[in-house]
């Protein structure tokens, strides 16, 4: 391609080009110009030259994110911005770029949206410090993206990375205008960044890394932590010293414009076979597991167990499976192969089990059983067994002829259906 752009912005073509092909990958959610990825695809290469020109030439301006509500798991809504496909590829040139020059700054305690990183990586660093401290901060930030201050963010990007035309996009993104459902228009007002834009996380982690991880570091330094974007566990001795730093970092938070959400924030303590003290609250959730004491059994003889506060899929996360489980597959089509319902459902759960499957199995076979009974429930109706006896002999042979045509089954997630 023969171009001549007036390069102030050291971003080459193959940038954009590169970054178009991740963010392809990541969502089909359209922004507030309603552009889809098949409208954008049918002037490729021209589409992607105007991102380059314009972030090349220091003339690229966002437009404005699409307002949208998804419920969490308490029922409230939390606010998510959509940026429009020409912003996602344009912010993910920038994220990856500012990526290479202070991914390594970070602690590495910090698992969340990093290379080598992993959630899985975060959990069992909590398991393994749950057996070396006795008392758990459970941390949560009070609208965290919605209450990042854009003057401390831009200060901690200029800290960083030099080059002025970062932090010039980094402003551009931050002070994006937001549109609601009614297509009202608002500005941010030097506060918060849109959950759903492509550099939110890295600039999350940015903000985290100087507003708790550095100062855990240098001021309590004998508290491990593990941090996962926004979530937060903190590992201390005692009791004591637990309620002494979470005032310490209360006032720290107040001190980088964020707040301590002290309805969800608890002290919790690692109650097991050699912790026997009581305590109100002696749980916690941390990415989709449970942490609790459980009966676990004991590795050098089968016939005793004992009380480890171990993880474990969560109720929410096991409610989530059994719903999706429900609406993947049109359970009422008899006239479908039980082959085409493991197509639908074997991406969903091979994640799924290689994601919970990781600690305390027992929950998770309960989950999976659930799906049986639904295979047994509709092969009766398929094969217009009367008896249920004869519909769990049918689904036995299936499974005895095809183990590995479920997941679950290829992975010994299923028990024997009793009548």
């Amino acid at each position: 391609m023969n171009v001549h752009v007036a390069r102030t912005v050291p971003i080459e073509f193959k940038q954009v080009v590169d970054a178009y092909q991740k963010v392809k990958r990541g969502g089909k959610a359209a922004g507030i110009d309603g552009e889809s990825w098949k409208d954008f695809d049918k002037k490729l290469q021209d589409n992607l030259y105007v991102i380059w020109n314009r972030l090349a030439s220091g003339s690229y301006y966002p437009s404005a994110v699409r307002e949208v509500e998804i419920l969490k798991k308490d029922g409230k809504p939390r606010k998510l911005g959509i940026p429009t496909l020409r912003d996602r590829i344009a912010q993910e040139v920038v994220r990856k770029y500012m990526e290479q020059q202070i991914d390594r700054h970070f602690h590495t305690n910090s698992y969340g949206y990093r290379p080598l990183k992993s959630a899985k990586q975060a959990i069992e660093a909590v398991r393994k410090n749950c057996k070396e401290r006795d008392w758990v901060i459970d941390l949560d930030i009070s609208k965290f993206f919605d209450e990042i201050s854009h003057e401390l963010m831009l200060k901690a990007v200029e800290h960083l990375i030099e080059e002025k035309w970062v932090s010039m996009y980094v402003k551009r993104w931050l002070e994006m205008k937001i549109v609601n459902k009614a297509g009202e228009e608002r500005a941010r007002g030097g506060i918060g960044t849109p959950q759903g834009g492509v550099i939110s996380p890295l600039l999350a982690n940015l903000y985290l890394h100087y507003a708790l991880d550095k100062w855990l570091e240098k001021n309590h330094s004998e508290n491990d932590f593990v941090r996962y974007a926004d979530d937060m566990v903190i590992h201390c001795k005692s009791k004591e010293e637990a309620e002494s730093l979470l005032q310490a970092i209360k006032a720290r938070l107040s001190a980088v414009a964020l707040r301590l959400n002290e309805q969800k924030t608890r002290i919790v303590y690692c109650k097991d076979y050699r912790r026997t003290e009581s305590h109100k609250e002696e749980q916690f959730g941390f990415l989709g597991f449970s942490y609790r004491a459980r009966k676990s059994q004991s590795k050098h003889n089968r016939h005793k167990s004992y009380m480890a506060f171990t993880a474990e899929i969560s109720k929410d996360n096991q409610k989530k499976i059994t719903a999706a489980i429900k609406t993947i597959v049109n359970w009422q089509n008899t006239e479908q192969e039980i082959s085409a319902i493991a197509e639908k459902l074997n991406n969903r759960l091979r994640g799924w089990i290689n994601y919970f499957g990781l600690y305390g199995k027992g929950e998770l076979r309960k989950t999976m059983m659930r799906l049986e009974k639904r295979l047994l429930k509709w092969t009766k109706k398929k094969y217009k067994e009367t008896a249920t006896r004869e519909a769990i002999k049918k689904l036995t042979a299936i499974r005895k002829e095809n183990p590995r045509m479920f997941y679950h089954w290829e992975k010994g997630y299923c028990y024997v259906i009793k009548e």
